[in-house]
């Protein structure tokens, strides 16, 4: 698999409230991709009413915190995008999952890298973080190669320990 085969389908608010619903069929319209049960877990449900609360409070903000479906060869094989906007320093928070049953071929690492793609295409963004809990071996594995480096440690509420990882948004930065 190379990064060219894969794609971004935008999930709009209106695709993030259907699955929150629970109604696929009706996300799947909207979005106008074959979404999966993935997206209906209780972590992803997690997500949608989130992310629909941060839109909902600053909606010039939701370009920042639209999920994207991931699309490899019309399927679809997980979710990314970015917490949030870059904040007043140009760092943007990345986020990204992979279902199970795709994981272990490369769409993770494809994904990173679209993402820090979209991010260095974005002005205003100098740099990209990434947070992954210290047991998280293929998360970690994912990361290496692309510059990532060690930047501390944080609590996440939902997530517990993690390990904060940055790297220029632009090489050479």
């Amino acid at each position: 698999m190379n990064d060219e085969s894969i794609r971004f389908a935008e999930l709009s608010g209106e695709a993030m409230s259907a699955l929150l619903d629970g109604d696929l069929s009706a996300a799947r319209a909207i979005a106008g991709v074959a979404l999966t049960d993935c997206f209906l877990t209780d972590r992803a449900r997690w997500l949608w009413r989130y992310r629909l609360g941060q839109m909902a409070a600053d909606p010039g903000r939701a370009r920042w915190m639209v999920r994207q479906a991931v699309v490899v060869e019309g399927l679809v094989v997980g979710h990314a995008g970015f917490h949030g906007p870059p904040d007043e320093a140009g760092m943007v928070e990345i986020g990204y999952s992979i279902a199970p049953p795709f994981r272990r071929r490369g769409y993770a690492r494809a994904t990173l890298a679209e993402l820090l793609r979209r991010a260095a295409a974005e002005p205003a963004v100098t740099t990209v973080r990434a947070t992954i809990g210290p047991d998280n071996a293929a998360s970690l594995a994912t990361i290496a190669g692309f510059g990532f480096t060690e930047a501390g440690e944080q609590w996440d509420e939902e997530d517990g320990l993690e390990i904060v990882f940055e790297v220029p948004a632009r090489p050479g930065a």
